[in-house]
């Protein structure tokens, strides 16, 4: 069971390196960190020597800032040029993304902005080199693949609810104390011991996706220590737990029917069509030719979301349905294999058990069974294609959680700070637009600054838009602040 509320970059990004500390600590610096090469992983080779890495120590439970700490993994590149305004700090999204990992991937797409910067990143606690936690080995997360997440008899009902609380109590056997410690808020603060130790008096920040949840949470908390922050890709802080999955609902049909208008077919037909696929391949699922491997609706569901997330995949998604069509799943199971982190020798990433434990501590609302089956007609209205998925995974994503979650939506108001600019694509997939509107109003008059982009896919800067390029990096770079409102199309 995946949760939708993903940067793209986190599906390519499954076979990338993931960086850690070597030995060697730069000489002079004044963060106070101990720098050092990062080392290469069982998963890839150690990035370039522009890369340094280090752990900077937090409180664990930021009530007692002077008892236990964690550990959180950084990764920066120093600026290039001589007129150097600080750090510049990235947050790709997830919740459950690596930045130590996907910082040096990322940097070629934001080059322009390490002339005054630097790039720095990190795993928020919960994630890979900051206390990573892992809910269940390999074998158990493809076991798990036959347990349909959009039950349609009381057997399926039960091991779905079953299988939801088997994930929790294993993340709990990991996580330990450390479950009721991996907040946003948590990770906001840590975000402001980040900003102390690199010695910025102000944070300037770039959140994607979750990130931007985040990059306000900050804004709300840390009103005066805002300097430049750029949210892209925004999620909608004014909808809860149901609300945000109806979001997602509307936002993957509206990317299917774009993708579905660029191949010459009516939408409506379309979706009929796939929707008719996924009941068939749920009564049967497709052969793959992987041995003891075949696709079902989950897995078909999880390959047609991901080349939704970027107009370049669209011709992909044609290949892999007009495959599943002719019964063979073997194209969509890649996809799904790429968004759930799956690698050839069958080993998958974490990132859905990191995004797990921080969005179920923050997330109150968790509907029951029954009332998760009452709310499956709204979301099939929304979308035929993923509404059963995401309905259901209101009730299953958090079911029987062994923490509370701590509030219904996340408090961004931010009234004190400086000009934020947020960035709404108008095809965004994962975070429709309407979050980016949303955001943008509850930072506050003068602080939220919306900028729109008529475009497709998840995220609008580096997606091809000079338009939204330069005017993100005149924010960032100079401090000069778009007209609220400013379209680029």
């Amino acid at each position: 069971m995946t949760r939708l509320v993903r940067w793209t970059a986190l599906a390519a990004a499954s076979a990338l390196l993931a960086a850690g500390c070597s030995g060697g600590s730069s000489e002079d610096d004044k963060s106070g960190l101990s720098w050092g090469r990062c080392k290469a992983t069982a998963d890839g080779p150690a990035p370039s020597s522009d890369w340094q890495c280090a752990t900077v120590q937090v409180p664990l439970d930021w009530s007692k800032p002077d008892g236990e700490t964690i550990g959180l993994g950084l990764i920066r590149a120093k600026a290039r040029g001589d007129d150097r305004l600080g750090s510049l700090l990235f947050n790709f999204g997830g919740p459950g993304a690596s930045g130590v990992s996907m910082m040096p991937s990322y940097a070629p797409t934001v080059s322009s902005l390490r002339e005054r910067y630097d790039l720095v990143s990190w795993d928020p606690r919960g994630v890979g080199a900051s206390e990573g936690v892992r809910c269940r080995g390999d074998k158990e997360i493809q076991a798990a693949e036959s347990v349909d997440v959009t039950p349609d008899t009381p057997a399926e009902e039960k091991a779905y609810f079953e299988d939801a609380a088997d994930f929790g109590k294993g993340c709990q056997k990991d996580a330990g104390k450390l479950m009721a410690h991996v907040s946003t808020a948590d990770s906001a603060r840590d975000m402001d011991r980040i900003r102390e130790v690199l010695g910025d008096d102000r944070l300037n920040y770039f959140g994607i996706s979750y990130g931007t949840e985040l990059g306000g949470t900050y804004a709300h908390l840390f009103p005066k220590k805002v300097g430049r922050l750029t949210l892209d890709a925004v999620v909608d802080p004014t909808a809860d737990t149901v609300g945000h999955a109806q979001n997602q609902a509307r936002g993957f049909q509206r990317a299917l029917n774009g993708y579905l208008r660029s191949t010459g077919q009516d939408p409506e037909d379309g979706t009929r069509k796939i929707a008719a696929l996924l009941q068939r391949i749920d009564a049967r699922p497709l052969e793959t030719g992987a041995p003891g491997r075949k696709l079902t609706q989950t897995l078909a569901v999880t390959g047609i979301i991901l080349p939704l997330y970027s107009k370049d995949s669209w011709p992909t998604l044609t290949s892999a349905l007009k495959a599943a069509e002719a019964g063979d799943g073997s194209e969509l199971l890649v996809l799904a294999d790429r968004y759930n982190e799956r690698d050839p020798s069958g080993r998958y990433g974490t990132t859905t058990h990191s995004q797990r434990v921080i969005s179920c501590l923050d997330d109150r609302q968790r509907p029951t069974p029954a009332e998760t089956k009452k709310l499956l007609p709204r979301f099939e209205r929304i979308s035929p294609v993923f509404g059963r998925f995401l309905g259901w995974d209101t009730g299953g994503w958090c079911h029987d959680w062994p923490v509370p979650g701590q509030h219904d939506t996340p408090e961004v108001s931010a009234p004190d700070a400086a000009p934020v600019l947020v960035v709404g694509n108008t095809g965004d997939p994962a975070t429709p637009y309407e979050g980016a509107l949303k955001m943008a109003g509850e930072l506050g008059k003068g602080v939220g600054v919306l900028l729109t982009w008529r475009g497709e896919g998840h995220g609008a800067y580096g997606s091809g838009s000079d338009c939204v390029d330069s005017a993100v990096d005149a924010y960032l770079l100079d401090g000069s602040v778009p007209k609220n409102g400013k379209v680029c199309s």
